[in-house]
């Protein structure tokens, strides 16, 4: 398996490994599940490497034959790496996680076009459950990436090693076909609540907040005003009330919000990028606060969506027209500070270049360009993300590469990155292959006929 495919598919069917089901009952699937392999302190069960399997399967649409034994061997190398990440001390920041959870949070959210997609798709009940168990995955990954930078950061390879590495393809006549890929930029316009209705709402939670401390019930305020998606449900959230520690996967400002008060105290109101909050803490546990909170996002009037819509269909019909360029048009109008100052152009959180594999992306966004012609915008699209951020938006196809046979000159850059990574994977499993000695391993009985690369049994 390529790297690529490894990382990607790790990270996609760990969602599906610590789903809330799992989580519910992560100790009595150790007892009912088979063991299949422990690494160092990293236990992998039976039922880990099925739905590896299937989420491999899926992502790759039936083009690759892998066995149970193989994908078991790829799961022991990335969990010996995390081990040993631990034993040399490698350092993961809290900072560091919650900026990936982010990253990934909007990726997965741009690929199935909603919140509520992903949550479904991966078995979530609310979007806090999902962050939380998407910062431990995170941190793996963290702990891996880091361990790996430090077998590989100096290797390095010649213009004459990639000629080599390209020139061996050809004669084996396994060159790689490259999926189409596209550059896309946007021209992005949210949508700002009115001042009157942001006091409004500021208003109510300090109604709600002195109604709570004449000694109203905090749990009924929150399930019959909060915003909260989870506050009616039965899980984490139910009746506006969470377990949090400093570590939690939860936006900044409700952490520091919440660790700064007093047990019984409650805030005084605050924004988020969800919207505006009360917290109350309930009770103080050494390194945990059990806390209620109260959620109210500011309305958007029909007026006002009218009128973004009506602006993003000007600033296009200007580009159109040729009164202003694209580009010009990015930094005069968008609200996207992430994309403003790169010409609008959005950047792969898997790759971090500006390339997008089509064949990945979701059918939302997949629906919308695949049908234009390098230069051709959409039509203005109303979308909603994470936190209730609404949004119109315009997508222009920058650029677009057909699916190919790989080209050096043209793949040049590709080929490089291939060639690296070969050199790259060679140290890895001379390193896999030295750690092996040193590390705790146990195969389960089920698994102890398998044929590995690596000396996993040590016989």
């Amino acid at each position: 398996m390529s790297k690529t495919i490894t990382i990607l598919s790790f990270l996609l069917v760990a969602l599906n490994l610590y789903s809330q089901d799992s989580l519910s009952t992560k100790n009595k699937r150790i007892k009912v599940d088979g063991v299949a392999v422990v690494v160092g302190k990293n236990i992998v069960l039976d039922s880990d490497i099925d739905k590896f399997k299937k989420e491999l399967q899926q992502r790759m649409e039936g083009k690759i034959e892998i066995t149970d034994c193989e994908i078991l061997e790829e799961i022991m190398t990335q969990k010996l790496i995390a081990h040993h990440a631990v034993v040399d001390s490698i350092v993961v920041t809290e900072d560091e996680i919650q900026s990936e959870v982010e990253r990934n949070m909007g990726y997965f959210t741009q690929q199935l076009g909603s919140m509520e997609k992903v949550l479904k798709m991966y078995g979530f009940n609310d979007e806090d459950d999902l962050r939380e168990e998407l910062g431990n995955i995170q941190k793996e990954q963290l702990l891996i990436r880091r361990e790996r930078a430090s077998i590989t950061d100096k290797i390095d390879v010649t213009p004459e090693e990639v000629r080599t590495y390209f020139k061996n393809l050809e004669n084996e006549n396994s060159l790689p076909e490259f999926s189409a890929e596209v550059e896309i930029a946007q021209i992005v316009k949210y949508l700002k609540p009115s001042e009157e209705e942001t006091n409004r709402v500021v208003a109510k939670l300090q109604e709600l907040k002195k109604d709570i401390e004449d000694g109203y019930s905090f749990r009924l305020k929150a399930i019959i005003n909060s915003d909260d998606p989870a506050v009616s449900g039965s899980g984490a959230g139910s009746g506006g009330k969470y377990t949090i520690t400093r570590e939690s996967g939860f936006i900044k400002e409700f952490k520091e919000v919440a660790f700064s008060l007093d047990e019984g105290e409650i805030s005084d109101p605050f924004e988020s990028g969800f919207g505006f909050h009360i917290i109350q803490v309930e009770k103080i546990k050494g390194q945990e606060r059990d806390v209620r909170h109260i959620l109210m996002q500011p309305k958007i009037s029909d007026q006002e969506m009218n009128a973004a819509k009506t602006e993003i269909e000007k600033i296009r019909n200007q580009i159109l027209n040729g009164e202003i360029t694209f580009e010009e048009a990015v930094v005069n109008f968008s609200d996207d500070t992430e994309t403003k100052n790169n010409k609008g152009l959005i950047l792969n959180p898997e790759s971090n270049d500006t390339k997008f594999d089509l064949t990945l992306m979701g059918p939302d966004l997949y629906g919308k360009i695949n049908n234009l012609k390098m230069g051709e915008m959409t039509q203005p699209f109303y979308e909603e993300v994470r936190g209730g951020e609404k949004m119109f938006k315009i997508i222009l196809l920058k650029s677009k590469d057909e699916t190919h046979k790989a080209d050096f000159v043209k793949d040049y850059e590709k080929i490089q990155q291939l060639t690296l990574q070969k050199r790259q994977e060679e140290a890895v499993d001379k390193w896999v292959k030295s750690k092996i000695g040193d590390t705790y391993i146990k195969i389960g009985k089920d698994f102890k006929e398998c044929e590995f690369t690596n000396n996993w049994k040590k016989e």
